[in-house]
């Protein structure tokens, strides 16, 4: 297919109150699809809910998650799907036959689940194992790939995405709105999530600073550029446990330019046509083709210790 109408929403979750967010995903999933989208990706955990993960203790965890194909969410995410003849996205935490527990995101259609991919620098809980693949992906004929929240954090991970074959990434999220040492961070006051009908401008002010989007844009459109592909951002608006999250979900083109965005103070869902020429005509592409990996290839493949560090968590208490 030459072209491909992908949508990505936001919603506001609620912490493990799966059939509420179910609810949710079936509701904008219609919305997307009698737009004419194909595909509609969902945030992190959208499933489950978030940020509460970082109370629950290992035995909580397993009874929140599920087994990936075979859970009653994954079903459920399969009903939705055939009910609107659209492929959806959504993310919740998974147990293997082990009881090992991953942060999952899965890709489901009308016939049931068409990739997985568990994300690679989980923390919200300690009792999480990191996933240890990529994953590209065949959806209405072009190839995708995922990569969740933190993972686009470490550019290595998008390019290895890229040069798996991705013409298309998702990148769910669950993000901004945290402390940070970068200028301007912080968390946004609740208070005016509650007066968001009658006093939108502070939020606004809030949600776009570098609080906000103005730090996403910063890097996400980077990541599409460089790399010659689209981009699919998907985040939750409104409170995730006690943190205020805002939205802002958006698709980037391989030139860095957004397509679309979510603006609303509330639920919302938005559609794009994606393009192939793009593609090819992006310059990520052309230098993609202009690499030397001769000379990094020993740099970047080089050991190294992984040390993942969450500024925000460090001083959490709950």
């Amino acid at each position: 297919m030459e072209t491909i109408k992908v949508a990505t929403a936001q919603f506001e979750n609620r912490s493990n109150d799966k059939a509420y967010n179910l609810g949710r995903i079936r509701e904008l999933s219609k919305a997307a699809a009698a737009d004419g989208a194909q595909v509609v990706a969902f945030h992190e955990c959208s499933i489950t809910g978030y940020t509460f993960a970082r109370n629950l203790s290992e035995a909580q965890m397993l009874e929140i998650a599920e087994p990936i194909p075979d859970g009653p969410s994954i079903r459920q995410l399969t009903a939705i799907a055939a009910e609107n003849n659209i492929s959806i996205l959504a993310g919740l935490f998974e147990k293997d036959e082990a009881n090992q527990l991953f942060k999952a995101y899965v890709c489901v259609d009308k016939n049931g689940l068409v990739a997985k991919y568990r994300k690679l620098h989980p923390f919200i809980n300690p009792h999480l194992q990191p996933g240890n693949e990529y994953v590209v992906f065949d959806l209405h004929g072009w190839k995708c790939g995922i990569l969740i929240c933190y993972d686009n954090n470490v550019v290595e991970n998008v390019r290895a995405t890229a040069l798996l074959g991705a013409d298309i990434i998702f990148m769910p999220h669950v993000t901004m709105c945290t402390p940070s040492p970068r200028p301007g961070a912080g968390f946004v006051d609740a208070a005016l999530w509650e007066k968001r009908d009658t006093n939108p401008t502070p939020l606004r002010l809030e949600f776009d600073s570098m609080k906000g989007r103005s730090w996403l844009m910063k890097w996400l459109p980077a990541r599409a550029y460089d790399n010659g592909i689209y981009a699919v951002f998907s985040n939750p608006i409104g409170m995730d446990d006690d943190q205020l999250k805002n939205g802002c979900s958006m698709i980037i083109d391989p030139f860095g330019d957004v397509l679309t965005e979510c603006r609303k103070l509330g639920d919302e869902v938005v559609t794009a046509t994606l393009t192939r020429e793009k593609l090819q005509k992006s310059g990520g592409y052309r230098y993609r083709q202009a690499r030397r990996p001769e000379l990094y290839a020993d740099i970047i493949g080089q050991q190294h210790n992984s040390v993942q560090k969450v500024v925000w968590m460090q001083g959490d208490k709950k």
